[in-house]
Formats: structure tokens, C-alpha cells, sequence
């Protein structure tokens, strides 16, 4: 392959990630400095919560090693069909639709090893080839870091209309989310806000709060750093066993994690949507 039919092929596939991603009013990354802070719980959530609001919305599992998405959302024994050079993502409800390499994979216990050229070439997929029609929100999960998927996702997309930042209270969660904030910046993707995850325990038998993973740190740091806290989400006994059953938290009734992640929604739509409101 000469460089000038090289360069042709990339311009070629930029042009299908723009003409796919022109049918998506905002698009959403969500990130977080390390793992283990229950980012992709958070972004499966904001996706169904917004499709329960009578949005359209599709979930991207961009991470390519550790795809959970298909499991905390019930559809681990899911295929997308094919049709030509269309992949037809998996219907949630009606409202959402999700795609993950975890759809892809010959069992749940296989293993991708991929350098990042690949990855980003799966990105590029999930972006291009993707059939996700006119969507209002497309919420892309993100790994944990600033290392090949997320640099793909903002090289390809190009516009991205927000980041949302997950960590824990503890000391270390927070030293990376600072750097995830960073990521965003240097990249000139609008930082909607951190999330402070698992943010005191809710005891099931007396209701009380204890903070096994300290308290507030997700807040201060997002004052230093200058950007929004969009809130807290307890921990509740209900949030494990929903992830493992496929029930998303947002359905659970008389909770305080989801008392607390819908009150989050709403910053998050505020924030993304206020350009498009301040033109009305």
C-alpha cells in the first residue's frame, strides 16, 4: 500500500465515524483514573436512566479487555446481527441499545489480546459500522486510565460533548481521578463532572451511613480542580446484587442510590444540554 492510498483509507474512515456520529445529539465518555470505582455501573445506569426518560440512547462498551457491560445489563447471552457491513447493536428496552467485543466473544472467559492499533481499529468499528441510528445520547465506557481507548475515542469522534469523572473517597482513587480530569482538559473535552462512588455504606438493617471509604474527597477535589461535583452514590447491599442479576440500580424503589444517581442525571443534562437550549 502506497502512503497516498494509506492516507485515502484513514480520510475514508473518519468520513463513516462523522457521518455516524452526525446522528447522535451528545456524546458522553466516562472515565475514571483507576479501576475498581464502579465506573462501568455508573455509565450503564446514566444510559438506562436517560432511556427511561423517553431519550434515545446507545451504551458503548469501549473497554476492550474488561467488558462488563453485557453482563450488569443482562445480556451476556446476546448477538448482534450482521447485515453487509452493518452491525446492529442489542436492544435493551426499546430506548436503549448497548454494544461490547464482549457480544463478540466465543465465551464469556475468553481473553483479548490486542495491541493498541487493534483497539483502536475495534473503536473505530464500534464508532463507523455500528448501526446506531439517530440517537439523543451516546454514553461511551470507558477503561479505566488515559492510555489507547480513551486517546481513541476523542481522536475519532473529534467532538465529544462531555466527561464524566468516577472515583472513591480514598486518597489514591482520587490522585487518579485528577489525572482523568487532566486527560480531559489537555484534550479539550468539557468536563461535566466527578462522581463520588460508593460513597458511605448504607447499613440494610438500621439505614445508617458508615464511610468505610472515607467521605468528600470526591467533592473537594473536584473544587481544586475547578470543576462540578455532580454528587454522591451510596453503597447498598441492593447495588451488588442488582450488577450480578442484570437489573440496573435505577429500578430499585425506596433506595438511596438511586435517590441519589437521579439527582445526577439531571446535572448531567444540564450541563450537556445547555448549549442547545441556550440557542432556543
Amino acid at each position: 500500500m502506497t502512503e497516498e492510498s494509506g492516507n485515502g483509507g484513514m480520510k475514508e474512515q473518519e468520513e463513516e465515524v462523522q457521518a455516524m456520529m452526525d446522528k447522535v445529539k451528545y456524546k458522553v465518555m466516562v472515565m475514571s483514573g483507576k479501576g475498581g470505582v464502579g465506573k462501568t455501573t455508573v455509565a450503564a445506569n446514566l444510559a438506562f436512566a436517560l432511556g427511561m426518560r423517553g431519550l434515545d440512547v446507545g451504551l458503548m462498551d469501549a473497554d476492550i479487555h474488561g467488558p462488563d457491560v453485557p453482563k450488569i445489563l443482562g445480556i451476556e447471552d446476546k448477538r448482534p446481527e450482521i447485515s453487509g457491513e452493518r452491525i446492529h447493536p442489542i436492544y435493551v428496552t426499546p430506548r436503549l441499545k448497548a454494544m461490547s467485543i464482549g457480544f463478540l466473544l466465543p465465551n464469556r472467559d475468553s481473553a483479548v489480546i490486542w495491541r493498541g492499533p487493534m483497539k483502536m481499529n475495534a473503536i473505530r468499528q464500534f464508532l463507523a459500522d455500528v448501526d446506531w441510528g439517530e440517537l439523543d445520547y451516546l454514553i461511551i465506557d470507558l477503561p479505566p486510565g488515559t492510555g489507547d481507548e480513551p486517546l481513541s475515542v476523542a481522536q475519532l469522534i473529534k467532538k465529544v460533548d462531555g466527561a464524566i469523572i468516577v472515583t472513591t473517597p480514598q486518597d489514591l482513587a482520587l490522585l487518579d481521578s485528577r489525572k482523568a480530569v487532566n486527560f480531559a482538559m489537555v484534550l479539550k473535552i468539557p468536563v461535566i463532572g466527578i462522581i463520588e462512588n460508593m460513597s458511605g455504606f448504607v447499613c440494610p438493617h438500621c439505614g445508617k451511613e458508615i464511610n468505610i471509604f472515607k467521605y468528600g474527597g470526591g467533592e473537594r477535589s473536584a473544587r481544586e480542580l475547578g470543576v462540578n461535583f455532580l454528587g454522591r452514590v451510596p453503597l447498598e447491599p441492593g447495588m451488588v446484587e442488582a450488577a450480578d442479576s442484570g437489573t440496573p440500580f435505577v429500578l430499585q424503589k425506596d433506595s438511596k442510590v438511586r435517590e441519589a444517581f437521579e439527582h445526577i442525571v439531571d446535572k448531567v443534562r444540564e450541563f450537556v444540554e445547555k448549549d442547545t437550549k441556550d440557542k432556543k
